[in-house]
């Protein structure tokens, strides 16, 4: 999962630097809450003390099989050790820096990728610019596992429902549960500008 992690990192240009102190700090928080000594991990993840000890403390670089061994005892996701490597520039997203995405309808739809730390965080947010007369897909599509909040931020747009059309003014927010089959669709003059939120559905249909 961390040679994954890695290699989409790399794909997206972004950056990983390791901070071990915050490495250690989050398999010193997962220890304590399973209420393990440090002698009962060492026993249980047939890792010694003292490198436990140092990798919890930030001194010591550990190799790929000890982390994972680490992952394996606490009975997390390898992925979770590496939450916090977090450096604080990335969690700004610059207009100028940010990516652009687009659906089947590239001439007339596009989408901001406004979440900073993409990567990481567990929410999306985008922008989309929908130009006059367009749609976002000529058919409609839907999120499996994933809940869906949009605002119009600017001008009117209409937004289909299970076949079923509805008109937004600015301001106005419309909330899409997961595999609910939708589209939006400007009919006016202007472009209008829609706010996307997405997250992780508690309750994947």
């Amino acid at each position: 999962m961390l040679i994954q992690m890695i290699e989409k990192a790399y794909y997206y240009g972004w950056e990983i630097t390791m901070n071990y102190n915050r490495l250690g700090q989050t398999v010193l928080n997962y220890r304590q809450k399973k209420g393990m000594t440090i002698r009962q991990f060492a026993d249980f993840s047939g890792i010694s003390t003292s490198l436990i000890s140092q990798i919890e403390r930030g001194k010591a670089n550990p190799s790929l099989s000890v982390l994972e061994l680490i992952a394996k005892a606490l009975n997390v996701p390898l992925y979770t050790l590496f939450i916090n490597q977090i450096e604080t520039e990335s969690l700004i997203s610059k207009k100028k820096d940010r990516q652009q995405v687009y659906r089947e309808n590239n001439d007339h739809v596009v989408y901001d990728v406004l979440t900073p730390d993409f990567m990481k965080a567990h929410i999306e947010l985008l922008m989309m610019d929908l130009n006059a007369h367009a749609n976002t897909t000529e058919s409609h599509y839907s999120h499996r596992d994933k809940e869906e909040i949009a605002v119009v931020m600017k001008g009117e747009a209409y937004v289909e429902l299970e076949g079923i059309e509805y008109f937004l003014e600015e301001g106005d927010v419309v909330r899409i549960p997961p595999n609910v089959k939708h589209r939006f669709l400007n009919k006016g003059e202007q472009a209008n500008h829609i706010l996307f939120v997405l997250t992780p559905s508690l309750y994947p249909l």
